[in-house]
């Protein structure tokens, strides 16, 4: 391979309980798609779904003009909802072709499979997961799970039904609450993110990720020569009962000639920024991902209005990079620094701005869309519920600050 271009390396086994392997894994070079998918059905039935589902999905985007041509330019640019909707529609297909096949065949009836795949063209990354086997990214000494199981126990889980200890008592924790081809018609996650140079990817059945936590795999990706970590992996699922099919497809971002360039450092900078505001300081990696894909960069020169007093505000903002003044007319209210944030109101609300934004040095801000915030918590119910309590916690404490200036100024208004 090129310096430039994907590594990787698969694994599967059937285990130490299976007769057969209802795994399986693809791998499109030419399109930078990787698919591990883990069928259900029983005997010649959840093979066959895993199978089928896998190559209806690659066919489906390999057919579409759009993926063809951003994967021909390895540029993405702004065509981003085009490709999530490609995957999308690829998901779909991949879910009626496998429905059907079973419709056909009796035996075959009420198949179906989980699907995870990853697409990667350029700086971005796009995911289509259904059911619960996983994609972890490991990135500077970190693993994050990047996907969330579809699966009793995790509803379970998110509904404060049960708690992580008693996850083994759970009589049918293997059951998943979405599949491929059970129905004819399935939801998948789609969603896209920005991929940085020796960015690493775990694409793996619950075969696997149920024998590690995430500190073991991090350790193990530390240590293991990523060449590998596949069959190492499958070999420790194996030595610790076994008890699924096993598959890791371990893909590898090439680090590039000038190693982590100016694209990685600002998104570093971003989720580094965004999960100290105390807005996002509840919300995990993964979904911290899906709030940066909302956000928009702008860049101001020295003396430039940033927002005017007055008007009606739609955005909030974050300072990335530079100063920026608050100010009402000349008066200055305070200045802030990267990290610092003014407008987060915006948010829920029309109301005029109370004071105007001006960039007192080259700035570089960072922009969230009241339409866009609205249109991901709608989608995202569990990040709108830690947002929602986030966002509670903020208007308390104003309320507690605007109330003890209250306090203040009645008592020396008293003593005058």
């Amino acid at each position: 391979m090129s310096e430039t271009s994907l590594q990787f390396w698969p694994a599967t086994d059937v285990g130490k309980v299976r007769t057969h392997n209802e795994d399986s894994f693809l791998i499109d070079k030419k399109l930078n798609l990787f698919v591990v998918c883990d069928g259900m059905g029983g005997h010649a039935a959840g093979d066959v779904a895993s199978s089928m589902a896998s190559r209806e999905l690659r066919d489906a985007l390999a057919a579409d003009p759009e993926v063809s041509q951003v994967v021909s330019n390895q540029e993405v640019a702004d065509t981003r909802d085009s490709i999530l909707l490609a995957m999308e529609s690829a998901v779909q297909k991949a879910c009626a072709a496998v429905h059907q096949a079973g419709e056909d065949d009796p035996q075959k009836r009420g198949m179906g499979t989980t699907l995870d795949a990853l697409l990667i063209v350029g700086h971005r990354g796009f995911i289509a997961h259904v059911g619960d086997s996983r994609i972890y990214l490991y990135r500077q000494g970190a693993v994050h799970q990047l996907t969330e199981d579809h699966s009793v126990v995790n509803e379970l889980l998110r509904r404060g039904k049960l708690t992580r200890d008693q996850i083994d008592k759970v009589q049918y924790k293997n059951a998943v609450t979405r599949a491929v081809g059970v129905y004819r018609n399935v939801d998948p996650d789609v969603f896209d993110f920005d991929v940085l140079p020796g960015d690493r990817f775990l694409l793996c059945s619950d075969g696997l990720h149920g024998y590690f936590e995430e500190h073991e795999l991090g350790r193990l990706f530390e240590e293991v020569p990523e060449g590998e970590l596949a069959t190492r992996l499958v070999a420790l699922a194996n030595e610790r009962g076994g008890k699924d099919n096993i598959t890791a497809v371990v893909v590898r971002v090439p680090e590039g000639r000038g190693g982590i360039d100016e694209i990685a450092q600002e998104v570093n900078l971003k989720l580094e920024i965004l999960h100290r505001i105390p807005l996002f300081r509840f919300i995990s990696y993964q979904e911290l991902v899906r709030v940066l894909n909302i956000t928009h960069v702008r860049s101001y020169q020295p003396g430039e209005v940033i927002v005017r007093e007055g008007e009606e505000g739609e955005e909030f903002f974050v300072v990335l990079k530079g100063r920026v003044r608050v100010h009402s007319g000349e008066n200055t209210l305070v200045e802030l620094s990267p990290g610092q944030h003014f407008g987060e109101m915006a948010l829920v609300d029309k109301s005029p701005r109370s004071a105007s934004v001006t960039a007192v040095e080259r700035s570089r801000v960072l922009t969230i869309r009241r339409r866009d915030f609205f249109a991901l918590i709608r989608k995202e119910h569990a990040i709108a519920t830690k947002l929602l309590w986030s966002f509670c916690g903020v208007l308390a404490q104003r309320l507690r600050t605007t109330s003890e200036q209250l306090a203040a100024l009645k008592a020396g208004i008293v003593e005058d």
